[in-house]
């Protein structure tokens, strides 16, 4: 009988046994000990594989949701290469499992962009953090793209609503074309600056200004985009807009461009 104050985890089993995965090792008795460890974390093995080749083949048969794959395996293909051909088909996490740690093996892995590492030799919570992790990360990387491809698809749609789509927190916030003063771009990230608020996003300059309506919109500097209609003057090389302090500089190759769209007298 379980005690009042005892944590229930029957739902984080569950949860586990939802997960399947694949296991690709050459060496049988640390397969099979992988294979245990898994199973006692309450995941499903649901295939394992001895070469690269073999791995790829389970891999599109079953559809895990992760691969476990150790690095340097039996056979013409590498661990590393039969990763990247599962990636490219099925989009799951891969965690690789390496007896090397030293920077030439890692920096080859790195280029079939693994959701982690696990060092041999290793222990049971080596593999729970490893794998843990990994499904974290690629569930956030979902959420990521499938928010980015909502984003895309109602920009298409609404290319003459006037509107974007800005994200703050969990929310995603509408903003008018009317209401953006500029947008400035802070090395991965882009702050959207409103009448009333700014909004800092991680998107690129080009994306903004692809989804800014071209007759408001213009770029007056690599890191910037400003509203030409909130323009409130300009001296030198330098905007104000509207309501704020801030002096947007206008770069040299945007200068010509500028002056044909401000009916300048």
């Amino acid at each position: 009988m379980r005690l009042n104050n005892a944590p229930d985890d029957s739902h984080l089993q569950d949860k586990r046994m939802a997960i399947n995965i694949l296991v690709t090792e050459d060496e049988s008795i640390v397969r099979k000990d992988i294979e245990r460890c898994l199973g006692k974390l309450g995941y499903n093995v649901v295939a394992t594989a001895d070469n690269g080749e073999k791995a790829i083949e389970l891999a599109l048969k079953h559809k895990p949701d992760l691969a476990l794959m150790d690095i340097m395996i039996k056979g013409d293909m590498t661990g590393i290469a039969a990763a990247e051909e599962i990636k490219r088909n099925l989009d799951i996490p891969v965690v690789f499992l390496t007896a090397y740690a030293d920077e030439n093996t890692l920096s080859q892995a790195k280029l079939a962009e693994p959701h982690g590492y696990i060092l041999k030799p290793f222990k049971e919570v080596d593999i729970q953090t490893a794998v843990e992790m990994a499904l974290h990360k690629h569930s956030k990387e979902m959420e990521l793209k499938t928010e980015a491809d909502f984003l895309r698809s109602m920009a298409e749609h609404n290319e003459d609503a006037e509107v974007i789509f800005v994200k703050n927190r969990s929310r995603l916030m509408r903003v008018k074309h009317e209401d953006l003063l500029f947008v400035e771009a802070l090395k991965d990230y882009v702050v959207v600056h409103t009448r009333e608020e700014s909004y800092t996003i991680h998107s690129t300059m080009k994306e903004v200004e692809r989804k800014l309506s071209d007759r408001r919109f213009i770029r007056v500097h690599r890191s910037y985009i400003v509203n030409l209609h909130a323009i409130e003057s300009m001296k030198y090389a330098n905007i104000t807009m509207e309501g704020i302090e801030k002096e947007i500089p206008v770069g040299g190759s945007y200068k010509d461009v500028l002056a044909s769209r401000i009916n300048l007298l």
